[in-house]
């Protein structure tokens, strides 16, 4: 397994180094002026030109986009990502404050996500063509089908104007902050992330299951006395974990992207309302930092995906 770490981490420097020369130019390409848009539109006049191409030179956006991204590279290695070109701060203690709130809502929504799409395939497979099966599948497309930005706002209006259960912004009450105050702040856009993702992980739960409980080796459990909760919990199950995994690493910038528009929705202090107000005020260091960041998370639940397959199969080797 060492051998295939080493050779997956090697590649995965050369998909980064791609990544990060397709941002760059791509950011840096963007139309409009970051420099200009901090210039109120009533104080444009004829001097505002000279200042702007000051600020530019200042910055090095006056550079050909290769030698910005040489500097940048040479900075970025040593964990300098530059500073925010709106308020002068790093770039790495912009994203440091807001990645703890965004993986926490990632995580637990992932929670959510498979403590329903697992019962519900399980079931779904177990009995096949049944009402049970026809009332996962609809749940299933309407999870897939109903965007998460409407299912947020009924979840709003239902929760929290017309029962007032939940608040529906914020991570937590400046006023009265607490443990159990952070936990109904989170409930919502938790419980709303994990319903959006469940579809995908049910069909394939559903799929995999459907696949192993007709498989020779059940039948043969079966035939030997066993139990058929012990087949499908203790064997069928766990064989079909390792292309459920696999989606679960396939799905993380999906999960991300859900992730940003629930911080949007909620006023969730995440990584996600950082990258939407960078995007429009045309921050270029803070969006390239982001999208980094997001680059490094999905190559990384890639590479332990690939690791969790040796736990769930110890008969995978990872050459």
């Amino acid at each position: 397994m060492g051998a295939y770490l080493v050779r997956r981490l090697a590649t995965n420097v050369l998909v980064f180094l791609l990544i990060t020369v397709a941002i760059f130019w791509l950011v840096h390409k963007a139309p409009g002026d970051p420099i200009a848009m901090r210039i109120p539109a009533d104080q444009l006049n004829s001097g505002s030109t000279e200042y702007i191409a000051q600020q530019r030179h200042a910055l090095g956006l006056d550079r050909p986009v290769f030698v910005q991204y040489w500097f940048w590279l040479t900075s970025a290695v040593q964990g300098d990502l530059g500073y925010s070109l709106l308020n002068g701060r790093p770039v790495t203690e912009l994203l440091g404050e807001r990645i703890g709130p965004t993986v926490e809502l990632m995580l637990i929504g992932l929670v959510i996500s498979l403590l329903i799409a697992f019962p519900l395939g399980i079931l779904a497979a177990r009995r096949k063509n049944s009402v049970w099966d026809y009332g996962t599948a609809v749940v299933s497309l309407g999870s897939v089908s109903i965007p998460v930005f409407f299912l947020a706002l009924i979840a709003i209006f239902v929760f929290t104007l017309q029962w007032q259960w939940l608040p529906s912004s914020g991570i937590a009450d400046p006023a009265n902050p607490s443990l159990l105050d952070s936990i109904r702040h989170l409930v919502l856009p938790a419980l709303i992330l994990g319903i959006a993702n469940t579809g995908s992980y049910l069909r394939y739960i559903r799929g995999t299951m459907i696949t192993e409980l007709g498989a020779d080796y059940v039948r043969t459990a079966e035939a030997k006395g066993a139990s058929r909760r012990r087949v499908v919990y203790r064997h069928a199950l766990r064989n079909s974990l390792i292309p459920v995994i696999t989606v679960i690493a396939s799905n993380m910038g999906q999960l991300l992207a859900g992730a940003v528009v629930i911080e949007q929705v909620f006023a969730w202090p995440g990584m996600g309302q950082l990258a939407i107000s960078s995007v429009r005020q045309q921050d270029y260091s803070v969006i390239v930092g982001f999208a980094l960041l997001v680059a490094i998370l999905v190559l990384l639940f890639n590479l332990l995906a690939d690791v969790l397959y040796t736990v769930v199969d110890p008969r995978v080797r990872l050459r």
